[in-house]
């Protein structure tokens, strides 16, 4: 108990010190507000923009959501096709690789030519799929192939089929991988809506990304930081919610999760 309240009080502890400490120091040395604004400056923001700064924020949220499970699905599915033939992971597993290698900024603008700038909201989903993608099938394919021998032995003793052995044995013990991947993938779907639409550097994407282009072309340091601090606590949150999702389902039989 101790330590999980140190886990806590540590962090927000340290938070709140360097932001008092970000407050004094802009004050003390007379630092401008274009170069760095101080805490109080970018909280005053929320009274003057908060409303455009939230809808943006719903919009990232929401396309980081939907490319997050579109990951999900898709790397799932995928990772349970490679894990029934060797040969549609053979014929597949490189295109996967080359999703994962090639950088998101590079491929955006053919995304935007391809769905069309009218549409930009849907290069960004995409976009942020790919990103969020790889993780997910590289975790679940290798969690399908961990399962014990000597289990999957038994499976077999007593006849049962691939469905069985798959729901029954393969997806149990592929599950802390799949996790694992999850949350990995929870935080790269943000990241890859935010460069996104960066790339798209569109109006109508409308997501925070935009808000931070928009406020930097006029100077408005404060704004961008309040843009990055919405961000950050959706990233936060968002691991948050997968970690509680994943020792919910773990904690009773899988001995790190229990002792977190």
């Amino acid at each position: 108990m101790l330590m999980r309240g140190l886990r806590i009080v540590l962090p927000i502890a340290l938070f709140l010190g360097l932001i008092r400490f970000w407050e004094w120091s802009v004050l003390y040395w007379d630092i401008k507000p274009f170069i760095l604004p101080p805490p109080s400056a970018i909280l005053a923001v929320f009274e003057t923009d908060g409303a455009s700064l939230l809808g943006s924020a719903w919009t990232t949220l929401g396309t980081t959501l939907a490319a997050f499970t579109l990951a999900v699905v898709s790397g799932t599915a995928l990772a349970a096709l490679f894990a029934s033939s060797r040969i549609a992971e053979a014929a597949l597993s490189p295109y996967a690789v080359i999703l994962q290698v090639t950088p998101i900024i590079a491929i955006a603008p053919l995304i935007i030519v391809w769905v069309g700038l009218d549409n930009a909201w849907l290069a960004v989903l995409i976009l942020a799929w790919i990103a969020a993608f790889f993780p997910v099938l590289a975790s679940a394919t290798a969690g399908l192939k961990a399962v014990d021998p000597n289990l999957r032995d038994l499976f077999r003793l007593y006849r049962a089929d691939f469905r069985q052995t798959f729901i029954r044995l393969m997806v149990p013990s592929s599950l802390p991988y799949l996790l694992a991947g999850i949350k990995t993938a929870g935080g790269l779907a943000l990241v890859g809506a935010v460069v996104a639409e960066f790339a798209a550097a569109s109006g109508n994407t409308n997501g925070l990304a935009w808000r931070i282009l928009e406020a930097g072309n006029r100077l408005q340091i404060a704004k961008m930081f309040a843009a990055l601090l919405l961000l950050a606590v959706m990233g936060v949150a968002l691991y948050a919610i997968l970690s509680f999702v994943e020792w919910l389902l773990l904690h009773r039989w899988h001995g790190d999760r229990r002792r977190g």
